[in-house]
């Protein structure tokens, strides 16, 4: 997985949340990733948990799911997220 060089602030992933017309960015493991186009994202919540602009690392352990979610052609790697 080649990650762009492009920084991403905390507060860049919260505004991006889908609203007025905004992409919706999720971070996960110090990766910055654009959901927009996902179908499970459409709804601007996933699975009636999870909203976009929030780092879901430590919510991922819990999910029915792996990682490899991440590598859907649905999604797109933006960059990393600021530490």
């Amino acid at each position: 997985m080649q990650i762009p060089d492009i920084i991403v602030t905390e507060m860049e992933l919260r505004r991006n949340m889908g609203e007025r017309g905004s992409r919706k960015y999720v971070a996960y493991d110090g990766v910055v990733y654009d959901v927009t186009d996902c179908p499970k994202w459409k709804l601007d919540m996933h699975e009636n948990l999870h909203f976009p602009g929030q780092d879901l690392t430590s919510e991922l352990p819990d999910a029915p799911h792996e990682e490899e979610v991440f590598t859907r052609p649905c999604v797109k790697i933006i960059g990393k997220l600021q530490p």
